[in-house]
């Protein structure tokens, strides 16, 4: 703490999710929080919710992260209440499951500003005050297909993912010893809205049902590596023997295998 004031954490697509079970957590241990999201009705719904239930301020703040400009939006509407964030979450995202060629440009395009743009623009914005402060955390999340090879349909996910993998493991060579935590998070399939967002709902209807876990168990287990200054977290087993797999046979065998798993989960219309 700073102080006697609250440290405040920003989270993107914090409308539902994995998002609002991260605000929810985070507000849980004491934080403010400031909820970043297209839903504004839902945003202020969670903010209502989260203040009348912890005691601590909530923010929201209607961003679409398409947008070039939309992280100096949101830190000025920060500012502007005399704050600056300590903790930042970059937890919004979609895939489109439709193959590269077919698939609207526009789409792809907020696609890589969701993914990869804001990732940067929100990390770049947040980290001079954590650095001047000595403390910050910082989780990107992820996925299990950054360790994959490409795959068709969902053509910009897996290199979206990679290199917010990447780009973490590279933060944290920079901030490691300055009192700043960066984790990229790496969950497999999680019981999420994810696929409403990215409209797949009757793609996930056909396909067999194999959550492996629920968003409070991945969230908690993400935010303990954070604090335990763990770069890269891939929860569940499951999703750890892929890495390992991925990781130890040759991608002339994997990159098949996953190519027809995945079929399922894209649009060939």
């Amino acid at each position: 703490m700073t102080g006697t004031r609250r440290r405040l954490a920003l989270i993107t697509g914090a409308s539902a999710g994995l998002g609002a079970e991260f605000a929810r957590q985070l507000a849980a241990a004491g934080n403010d929080v400031v909820l970043v999201a297209r839903r504004l009705d839902r945003l202020e719904a969670l903010a209502r919710e989260l203040s009348a239930a912890h005691g601590i301020e909530a923010y929201a703040v209607r961003a679409d992260l398409g947008q070039a400009e939309t992280h100096r939006l949101v830190m000025d509407a920060v500012a502007s209440r005399g704050r600056s964030v300590d903790i930042l979450v970059n937890n919004a995202g979609f895939t489109i499951p439709e193959v590269f060629a077919k698939a609207e440009w526009q789409r792809e395009s907020d696609m890589i500003m969701t993914l990869v743009y804001a990732v940067c623009s929100f990390t770049h914005a947040a980290l001079p005050h954590m650095l001047a402060q000595g403390w910050g955390r910082i989780i990107n999340v992820a996925s299990i297909a950054a360790f994959a090879p490409g795959i068709a349909g969902h053509t910009l996910y897996p290199a979206s993912k990679s290199f917010v993998v990447k780009f973490s493991q590279s933060l944290d060579c920079e901030v490691r010893g300055r009192g700043v935590h960066v984790t990229a998070f790496c969950p497999g399939l999680t019981r999420t809205e994810f696929h409403i967002a990215s409209g797949m709902t009757e793609l996930m209807a056909k396909a067999p049902r194999r959550f492996g876990a629920e968003p409070p168990e991945v969230v908690a287990a993400a935010l303990a590596a954070n604090a335990a200054g763990q770069v890269v977290l891939v929860t569940g087993l499951r999703s750890k023997v892929r890495r390992v797999a991925l990781k130890l046979l040759p991608e002339g065998l994997t990159r098949p295998i996953i190519n027809y798993a995945a079929a399922r989960y894209r649009r060939d219309d």
